[in-house]
Parts: structure tokens; sequence; C-alpha cells
């Protein structure tokens, strides 16, 4: 409950407890307080179980931390019932990254010049200075650009 109290915190609750309530008062007021988390803690197993047994024998194995996102999503992960391990091994993204800029840049890559050669002759080079263009004669067409 108190994971996350470091020790210079500790020594500070002490003795401002001990200046606010004084050294005789001090031990009831931290009976009292245990007496109070322990009723807290009773009241929310008694509700825990409570709520178990409304659902059912189906959720028997559930547990209330599995509705926390994270907690949900690292215990899916785990399973990995949809094989996203060999999709994230298979997918390299530096590669990618490089074939996609290749790509804007009109430099030829292994993948693009294996598969389309003749399609490379339909393309525009945007990266040449328009011609100007005379009376008659017509810009050139795009048609992936339309």
């Amino acid at each position: 409950m108190f994971n996350d109290i470091g020790p210079l915190e500790l020594v500070t609750i002490i003795v401002l407890a001990v200046l606010v309530f004084g050294p005789d008062k001090l031990p009831k007021v931290i009976q009292d307080v245990m007496r109070t988390i322990r009723k807290i803690r009773e009241f929310s197993e008694s509700a825990k179980q409570d709520i178990r047994q409304e659902l059912g024998p189906e959720f028997k194995d559930f547990e209330f931390e599995d509705l926390n996102p994270r907690t949900f999503i690292r215990k899916q992960l785990e399973n990995d019932d949809l094989g996203l391990k060999e999709i994230r091994n298979g997918f390299d993204l530096k590669k990618e990254m490089a074939e996609v800029t290749d790509a804007v840049h009109g430099r030829d890559t292994d993948a693009s010049s294996a598969s389309g050669a003749s399609g490379s002759a339909d393309r525009v080079d945007m990266t040449k200075k328009p011609e100007a263009l005379t009376g008659d004669d017509r810009p050139p067409f795009d048609a992936d650009a339309t």
C-alpha cells in the first residue's frame, strides 16, 4: 500500500505526527488509523467476493487487476495467440523507411527495379524543372496523380 514512500518521507510524516498529535496521543491515533485501514480492506475483499459470486462460475478466475488496461494488454501479449511476435520480428522499419525515401527521391531500389521495370517508363520525374510550354503543348499526364 505504501510502496512508493521513501525513508525521508516516512521520517517527515513521523515528525509531523509527533508535532501535531503529541507523544501521548500518537499511539491512540495510530491504532485508530490501522483499524480504519483494516475495515476498508475487509470491505473491499467482501465486495470482491460478492461480485465474483454474482458473476457465476464462468468468471471464477476473474481478477480485478485485469481491468487495468496495461495489465490486460500485457497479459494478452504474453499469450501471443495472434502471432504478434512474428509480425513484429518480420517488420524491418529501417528498411521500409529507406525504400520510401528512395521512392520519394526517385532512386531505384532493388524491389522497385525488379518488380516494375516497365512501369517506370510511365512515371513523371518530378525532380526535373518543367520545360517551357509552347502554344499547343500539353503538360505530361500522370494517371496516378488524379
